[in-house]
């Protein structure tokens, strides 16, 4: 795979050298167990794959080079590169304006720009309609474009569906970059409408079996269909694809229910679903299966907590979260700085979006076990930090050192 010129801000070097052993000593992937840090009073056990993918290390790598390339111009974005705030503050200091808030909200008109400057598209990707606006400006998009590839898999393998008469039904969060993007390239081949969760696939599926009539369909989905979708047309075809950073279980969860009731409601069998749904199985992103089948490897370790770093916007931190609360006490943590000291911690509760001051955090009695994870946006500085902090409350922070030479 393709290596990146990631500034040195981001990285780590006790995190790279375990990067680099393990993949050493497991090429294929195949081993999910943890990395365990045992400093004594306090162990830690470090997931399998976390932090930057290839997307956000691709994108990263486009923007600071712009920026270098380019002094003089004005450089915008037309959203959150990533979802980190760390990365974005970067950016901004570099003299990056956004055009855009992370849900679409005009930040600066679009009127400002002028052929002489550069925007770049994020690794989201954007909507065919803000691309048309910005070569009606006559702006160079395709040198500045940071789309990740496994999300422009997802637009490809939409239009190769579609191409075969499949609407499509987008597994997403209906507000975020992606799926916004991602609806718009597929509304522009075929029929398509996106469901949130398994709730509102349960609700589609009536319009399927026509429990339910087009005009609830219209007032349930509002916002949330394309253009002249009529669903008692558009709904005998489907193919599912996603927002590539959502719980892939949930994905394959949906497709296989709809795709169940496609075989009830048709009376088809396996020789010919395909008349009536397609497999997309393959838009499932690499990145969001290794870190959340990481995190399941993670979750048979004996532990007191675990803590997942990441920006608070982040949909494939969120559910890393999503999976270690189901086990024990899990801190959402955008970096080292919210664990105020070795009682209190400032954590995020993604369900409520508001974040929660917890004391005695951490367990009094040693040895204590943490469990520790990031998001696909987080640099693995981050996770450097966080380990050094914890590490100090115990006096064992001169041990990171030792680790580091032990897994060079």
């Amino acid at each position: 795979m393709k290596q990146f010129n990631v500034p040195i801000i981001y990285r780590s070097p006790l995190i790279s050298a375990i990067k680099q052993k393990r993949k050493q000593e497991d090429k294929m992937k195949k081993d999910f167990t943890p990395t365990r840090l045992d400093f004594g009073p306090l162990r830690i056990f470090l997931a399998r794959h976390f932090g930057f993918c290839y997307g956000v290390e691709n994108a990263i790598e486009i923007a600071f080079k712009t920026v270098e390339e380019n002094p003089g111009r004005r450089i915008y974005l037309l959203s959150e590169m990533i979802h980190n705030p760390h990365v974005n503050q970067d950016l901004q200091q570099r003299g990056i304006r956004f055009l855009q808030d992370t849900y679409g909200k005009q930040v600066l008109p679009f009127e400002e720009l002028t052929a002489d400057d550069i925007v770049i598209t994020p690794a989201f990707g954007t909507t065919l309609e803000i691309e048309s606006k910005l070569h009606h400006i006559g702006l160079e998009t395709r040198q500045y474009n940071t789309t990740c590839p496994f999300v422009e898999k997802v637009w490809n393998r939409s239009e190769q569906i579609a191409q075969k008469g499949y609407s499509i039904v987008v597994h997403g969060k209906p507000k975020h970059e992606e799926t916004r993007a991602t609806f718009s390239h597929s509304a522009a081949s075929a029929p398509t409408v996106i469901v949130n969760d398994m709730k509102e696939t349960i609700e589609l599926a009536k319009y399927i079996t026509r429990e339910k009539t087009e005009e609830q369909f219209y007032t349930e989905f509002k916002g949330r269909y394309s253009a002249g979708f009529e669903p008692g047309r558009d709904l005998q075809r489907i193919g599912v694809v996603n927002q590539t950073t959502m719980l892939s279980s949930d994905t394959q969860a949906i497709a296989d229910y709809l795709k169940q009731v496609m075989i009830d409601h048709y009376r088809l069998n396996a020789e010919n679903i395909s008349e009536r749904f397609a497999d997309t199985r393959d838009t499932l992103c690499y990145a969001t299966n290794d870190n959340q089948t990481a995190v399941r490897g993670l979750l048979e370790t004996e532990a007191e907590l675990a803590l997942v770093i990441g920006g608070y916007n982040s949909s494939n931190t969120s559910h890393l979260v999503e999976l270690c609360e189901e086990k024990l006490p899990t801190y959402f943590i955008s970096s080292d700085e919210k664990i105020l000291s070795a009682k209190e911690i400032l954590h995020y509760n993604f369900h409520t979006k508001e974040e929660i001051l917890t004391q005695d955090f951490l367990p009094s009695t040693p040895p204590v076990k943490v469990l520790i994870t990031s998001g696909a946006s987080c640099p693995d500085a981050l996770v450097e930090s966080v380990i050094r902090k914890l590490a100090g409350f115990y006096g064992v922070e001169n041990k990171v050192e030792e680790f580091i030479q032990e897994f060079r």
